[in-house]
């Protein structure tokens, strides 16, 4: 069975995107294969997984690099044996990595009967086509300013068979016609995907956007999308993983 360098495994809700306050499992994989500078998270490779005691403590166990698949599984189950649990989340990191991992965890966690949740930068659509049957909700997020529309749009033609969104965090940075690309480019492969509009969380030297900024560009992703949504990271409002 697969392994992997596993960063953290905690129970909490899903602060982002479509199922905002869904009680969730995350398993945080090391390794990304972007560097973007309004990333707010350690994805390095760690010696120890953090294993949180008990959700929303932020006291945690360590257990030693790599983890197993059927370890990752016993621990999601225990989790989940504590409260009902809507999904199993895995982000980073990009997890798609790490593939193969994931449809390892996923088939060894398929008796407990919750959704697979893959929170990806929508680059590697090889790596989603190899584990595209193991998965049952993507939250893709677009990353402007890399010239990446055209592997974002190859991600997306495969991953629209799922339960799929696509997620733009937007800066006070952002310009309207970066923006209106990816906006195009969603819509060019299908209007009813949702698209979320992420307000960045301020990090680093990355500047909020204006509430006029957020709303100015929502309208005109409506003009092209059919639902475009503005939800900001509310996990990070009630200081919670």
């Amino acid at each position: 069975m697969s392994s992997a360098n596993v960063i953290e495994i905690f129970s909490s809700v899903q602060g982002e995107g479509k199922y905002i306050g869904c009680r969730q499992v995350f398993v945080r994989l090391a390794d990304c294969n972007l560097h973007c500078d309004y990333c707010d998270t350690d994805f390095k490779r760690a010696d120890f997984c953090k294993i949180e005691t008990a959700a929303g403590s932020m006291t945690f166990r360590d257990v030693k690099n790599p983890l197993t698949a059927a370890q990752v599984a016993e621990i999601i189950k225990s989790f989940c044996a504590e409260v009902p649990t809507q999904a199993v989340s895995f982000t980073g990191g990009e997890p798609l990595i790490h593939w193969q991992f994931v449809r390892d965890v996923a088939e060894a966690i398929k008796i407990l009967g919750v959704k697979i949740f893959l929170e990806t930068n929508g680059t590697l659509s090889d790596e989603l086509l190899r584990t595209f049957d193991a998965v049952d909700i993507i939250s893709m997020d677009i990353k402007l300013g890399q010239n990446l529309l055209s592997l974002h749009e190859k991600f997306l033609h495969v991953a629209k068979g799922k339960d799929l969104y696509v997620k733009v965090v937007v800066t006070g940075e952002t310009m309207l016609e970066e923006f209106l690309s990816a906006v195009e480019m969603v819509a060019g492969v299908d209007e009813n995907i949702l698209l979320i509009v992420q307000p960045v969380t301020p990090v680093k030297n990355v500047r909020m956007v204006s509430a006029a900024k957020i709303l100015s560009l929502q309208a005109a992703a409506l003009s092209k999308i059919k639902n475009v949504r503005v939800i900001p990271q509310a996990h990070k409002l009630i200081s919670i993983l």
